[in-house]
């Protein structure tokens, strides 16, 4: 114990405000914002993927093999769930670090020739690596976020997942800033900027006890508000820079406004900490004679570790497979994965999530194939990005919000997003002038809009016990949808138009270094079948719908607020 006296008592104060701040819950989650803004980078695919394929020479389908490999390493995070059930979140988010650099910066020095050229496996492995880093960024920080603020798990999803939704268009500004219009620097740029945000706040983002506030959601709504600028500006200068040239120092004026709306949070989440201060503590100017000070340090634990400790007999994570829980309540990892429920989930998600994820990994081909110049491409992907932004706070604050008021269930949400998604895909399918705005705008809404109610159905449905791993092995239905839609329908159709072209113009494959295709014909059978796929999948998710309907009618939020209750109830008896 340090005892301090009135001389000392202001600068004492003010110093452990300064670690309160750093170190409480607020914090960690502007913390979080940062790293999930940076965790985007595999949404830039389709901005750097034309610098792969003709600076290695590759054509559509062994470009397609490269999207695969990205979408199997950016949505199969077992790995990163399972050693977050035995780690501290510092660790999860330092190994995610480690792997972004190292996978991207191979990249780049292969790309740029600055090594010899790799083979296509290789390739496949450094952008494996690269994107599965963005598992250990979403376990370290959105889960610890969601455990952190249970009762508003769809808002804080929809918010943290939205920040990641930006983060191509916020990734892309900076680098026009920092590099130039050079899309080899941007896979430099997001080898190093993403790990070096894990880096700066890995000891700020971890496991609190749940603490009930009554204005939680307001001051979630001015967080929403702040992301909702920063998406509109970016929208507006997206547009802007279509239409005027900028110079150097305009695209770092611009940068600078991206930089200071992402900061923006941090003041609010220092009022929040300080209304919290004030409450606990004795107002600053009372200058008592003598104040003790204590430390009390708060251990940092796995992702995993129990409510409770007095619960020694606690089901282990792999057993009781066939003697299921209700829902709501903690399913361990086997009887999630084993129950009827998570397998409706994972067809839903193969179909949606593996279309449109397809549809974003061609974006930029797409744009090719139908002429558009390749500003006018950028512009694609930067609205898909910005709606993609839009579709994850729809989904996670409009969800959030039908489910308090109407009972809305979160499955028939995504039933509705998947109707949607099949409207975009045939606009690419049929195009016409400018359907390929309407297009980006559309998939970019959905693909966001269904993340954040796959991650909040699991957690609603299993619990939060085993969150880490659950919510990762929810996705692995997306690379492999994308790998069949992708590598294995749409890359080979695209092929085949395309040496129709050559055949017309009396050449072969050999002929050319690059394969392309110009016209609407190209993707034209590949995105019939992306929207037919899509439907069976939102008619699948119907079958949810009507099997959680009870469930969803019920108080499903409850036992949190119970806990954080009796939680208030021990610290009040402590004073």
């Amino acid at each position: 114990m340090v005892i301090a006296t009135a001389d000392t008592w202001s600068r004492s104060n003010l110093l452990a405000f300064g670690v309160t701040v750093i170190r409480g819950r607020w914090f960690s989650l502007f913390a979080s914002f940062l790293i999930m803004a940076g965790a985007g980078a595999t949404y830039l695919f389709a901005v750097y993927s034309k610098e792969i394929k003709s600076s290695l020479g590759y054509d559509q389908t062994t470009l397609n093999l490269l999207g695969f490999f990205k979408d199997l390493g950016a949505n199969v995070g077992v790995l990163s769930g399972l050693i977050a059930e035995v780690t501290p979140t510092w660790f999860v988010l330092l190994i995610g670090s480690a792997m972004n650099f190292a996978g991207y910066f191979m990249i780049w020095l292969s790309v740029t020739g600055k090594i010899s050229k790799p083979k296509v496996w290789q390739m496949c492995i450094y952008i494996c690596i690269g994107a599965n880093s963005q598992n250990f960024a979403n376990t370290g920080a959105l889960v610890t976020s969601v455990r952190n603020f249970p009762e508003n798990r769809g808002v804080m999803l929809g918010l943290l997942k939205g920040f990641t939704g930006l983060s191509g268009a916020i990734l892309t500004q900076i680098y026009l800033a920092v590099y130039g219009n050079d899309s080899k620097s941007l896979i430099l740029l997001i080898a190093w900027l993403p790990a070096a945000l894990s880096v700066v706040f890995v000891y700020t983002i971890r496991a609190m006890p749940v603490v009930r506030n009554p204005n939680g959601l307001k001051i979630f709504y001015q967080f929403l508000y702040v992301s909702i600028v920063l998406a509109l500006f970016i929208m507006v200068m997206t547009i802007v820079e279509k239409m005027v040239t900028f110079s150097q120092a305009a695209y770092a004026g611009s940068a600078t406004v991206v930089c200071a709306l992402l900061f923006f949070p941090l003041l609010i989440a220092i009022r929040e900490e300080s209304i919290t201060w004030t409450k606990k503590n004795l107002p600053i100017n009372s200058n008592p004679p003598q104040i003790a000070i204590e430390s009390s340090p708060v251990q940092d634990t796995p992702l995993s570790a129990s409510k409770s400790e007095d619960k020694p007999n606690d089901t282990p994570c792999f057993a009781d497979i066939f003697n299921k829980p209700e829902r709501g309540e903690d399913y361990t990892i086997l009887q999630a994965l084993s129950s009827t429920d998570m397998m409706i989930l994972f067809l839903a998600t193969f179909c949606g999530l593996g279309s449109s994820l397809t549809a974003v990994d061609n974006l930029g081909q797409i744009g090719e194939s139908l002429g558009y110049p390749t500003k006018t491409i950028k512009t694609f992907l930067s609205l898909l990005s910005i709606w993609n932004y839009f579709g994850r706070i729809f989904s996670g604050f409009v969800s959030e919000s039908l489910l308090a008021k109407y009972k809305f269930p979160r499955p028939l949400m995504m039933t509705l997003i998947l109707f949607l998604s099949c409207i975009g895909l045939l606009l690419i399918a049929f195009p016409f002038k400018g359907s390929v705005y309407f297009a980006s705008m559309i998939i970019g809404f959905s693909f966001g809009a269904q993340l954040p109610l796959i991650f909040a159905i699991i957690s609603e449905l299993f619990g939060l016990k085993y969150y880490s791993t659950l919510f990762n092995c929810g996705q692995l239905a997306s690379p492999l949808g994308s790998y069949i839609l992708n590598v294995k329908v749409t890359g080979p159709l695209y092929d085949k138009e395309a040496l129709k072209e050559l055949a017309k113009k009396g050449m072969t494959r050999s002929s050319v270094k690059e394969l392309t295709c110009i016209g609407t014909q190209c993707y034209r059978l590949a995105f019939v079948i992306l929207a037919s796929i899509t439907f069976f999948g939102a008619l699948s998710s119907l079958i949810l719908v009507a099997r959680t309907r009870k469930f969803y009618k019920g108080d499903i939020y409850k036992k949190f607020r119970d806990e954080a209750d009796q939680a208030e109830m021990g610290v009040s008896i402590s004073k």
